[in-house]
């Protein structure tokens, strides 16, 4: 199957309302180009060096708009301001007050989701629930950056019930957290479901989903 096929597939199963972020990490840019073609903007890249390497070659393509969801290390944050237009794996409040420190000497805002670690995963980064319920009122002080949602990714192993539960609960946490009076704080955007499980996502009420195997083959690993 082609790319376009892939993609013209995947489509028909997302409400409008569900953005399509295509990973494209260990897939070359003429491979971007063929998403691109049928109507991708967003891509989702994990490494800075890839990323960057590939911005040069789509260089004409001016509407792109790139996401880091690979875990940010905060030697790599200044870099990754000036590359990303999205961050999606802000895992601990350490690492966002330095993004939002860079923002303002760059003089630049970003968009950012918080990642959340719904169940206890030795593999996975993330808040945990109660630790992010605490830092709210701190991270409604990085007034550099625009906080748009959360991002969870499932551990592994969990059946389609429990993938969804986790999805539902990571929407009803970004629902807590917007109420909460004072922080001003809009969380809007879901960022969950890759290729596996972007279905029960859709369901839970995803925004974005995060999809690279199923676009471009299986030696993509989510």
């Amino acid at each position: 199957m082609t790319i376009a096929h892939n993609i013209e597939t995947i489509r028909r199963d997302l409400p409008a309302s569900v953005r399509l972020m295509a990973v494209s990490k260990q897939v070359p840019a003429t491979l971007m180009r063929e998403a691109y073609a049928v109507g991708i903007r967003d891509f989702g890249e994990s490494r800075i060096q890839e990323a960057q390497a590939k911005q040069q070659e789509l260089a004409d393509l001016t509407d792109l708009c790139w996401h880091l969801i690979g875990h940010l290390q905060g030697n790599k944050v200044r870099k990754a301001v000036q590359i990303f237009d999205w961050i999606h794996s802000v895992d601990n409040l350490k690492l966002l007050q330095q993004i939002d420190r860079v923002c303002r000497e760059l003089d630049k805002k970003i968009d950012i989701c918080l990642q959340v670690k719904i169940l206890p995963d030795p593999d996975k980064y993330g808040w945990e629930i109660p630790d992010l319920l605490a830092d709210l009122p701190q991270i409604a002080q990085c007034d550099r950056l625009h906080i748009r949602g959360l991002m969870a990714i499932p551990p592994l192993g969990l059946t389609t019930a429990q993938t969804q539960q986790l999805f539902e609960r990571t929407r009803d946490l970004s629902q807590e957290i917007a109420q909460q009076p004072g922080l001003n704080l809009q969380i809007t955007e879901l960022s969950m479901g890759m290729s596996g499980d972007y279905l029960p996502a859709i369901t839970a009420g995803a925004t974005i989903v995060r999809l690279g195997s199923i676009l471009f083959g299986q030696r993509i690993k989510e």
